[in-house]
């Protein structure tokens, strides 16, 4: 099981150069990926192409960019050229999004979120398979009168959904090479998630899933107050039905239930759980949360568990 890291510069003059900064703590301090979320700002793809070529060996990817709003076109154009900057080491995560973001920021009816992510999907792993897509959905169109590979990119940019609920999960079973729950604990994934996923992987004849657990968490001493800012900065999840649903499938009440605060014992313990309920990959999100020398604390002891 590998461990990484999710960055988030706090108020850099240049995010760009922070982030990189950032990535080569983490290479340092022996994790082995770096992610980078997408809202609308920096484009993740690209930030995550700059990081990885400036960081060799780090893995990097996306977690994660919304179909709505896009094109499978010009992600896989993004993907692949990634792809082609890292030299095999960068990792595509797709997402619904939610309705908030989707039909505020981009104008866009959040309407028929599955068959959207289904269709994307299909055309997303034509192109990057092959370089070419000819394909005709009900709400997507994918076609290439021009070829679409990008040279120095590897066949197959590993493709990943934050998929958690049981729709979501079986398309992605179908479709993409593994999953990127976030807010999902141990007892959600062993019991709801990993099954759900992996049979649907089996069916469709695929490998066994990549379960690539997004895990808000920090080494610090300071526990009740790193979990009342915790608290409040998670607080928006907690009004996304997906993210609800699988807070209390995990046994939490609020988004921060499920963070993995405490001393270097407690969080090891955590990350346990998590392989344990079938995660491959632990990635760390919110490590900022506490101030600098937390941060440091807990990618040490995160770079230790990869090792």
């Amino acid at each position: 099981m590998t461990v990484g890291v999710s960055l988030n510069p706090i108020d850099p003059t240049n995010q760009i150069d922070a982030s990189v900064q950032l990535a080569k703590e983490a290479a340092d301090a022996g994790l082995r990926s770096a992610w980078f979320g997408q809202t609308f700002g920096a484009d993740s793809p690209q930030l995550a192409a700059i990081v990885g070529r400036e960081v060799p060996g780090l893995h990097v990817g996306t977690s994660a960019i919304p179909v709505f709003g896009r094109h499978p076109l010009h992600v896989s154009s993004q993907a692949q050229t990634a792809q082609a900057a890292t030299h095999g080491r960068y990792h595509l995560g797709l997402a619904l999004g939610t309705k908030l973001l989707t039909e505020v920021g981009f104008g866009i009816p959040f309407e028929r979120p599955i068959a959207r992510l289904r269709e994307f999907l299909t055309a997303v792993r034509q192109l990057n398979e092959t370089g070419s897509a000819d394909f005709h959905g009900e709400l997507l169109t994918a076609t290439t009168p021009v070829p679409a590979r990008v040279p120095g990119a590897e066949p197959g940019v590993p493709l990943l959904v934050a998929a958690m609920g049981p729709q979501a999960l079986r398309v992605s079973g179908e479709l993409a090479d593994g999953i990127l729950p976030y807010l999902a604990g141990p007892r959600a994934l062993a019991e709801h998630i990993v099954p759900a996923v992996t049979a649907a992987a089996e069916a469709a004849g695929r490998p066994a899933p990549r379960i690539v657990a997004l895990v808000h968490g920090v080494v610090t001493d300071d526990v009740d107050a790193v979990r009342a800012t915790v608290t409040e900065n998670l607080a928006f999840y907690e009004q996304v039905p997906s993210y609800a649903r699988v807070i209390g499938l995990s046994g939490g009440q609020r988004a921060a239930d499920v963070a993995v605060i405490g001393d270097e014992k407690k969080v090891a313990a955590e990350v346990r759980r998590y392989r344990d309920a079938g995660a491959t990959e632990v990635v760390f999100a919110g490590t900022e949360v506490a101030g600098a020398a937390d941060r440091r604390r807990t990618w040490a002891l995160l770079g230790e568990l990869a090792g």
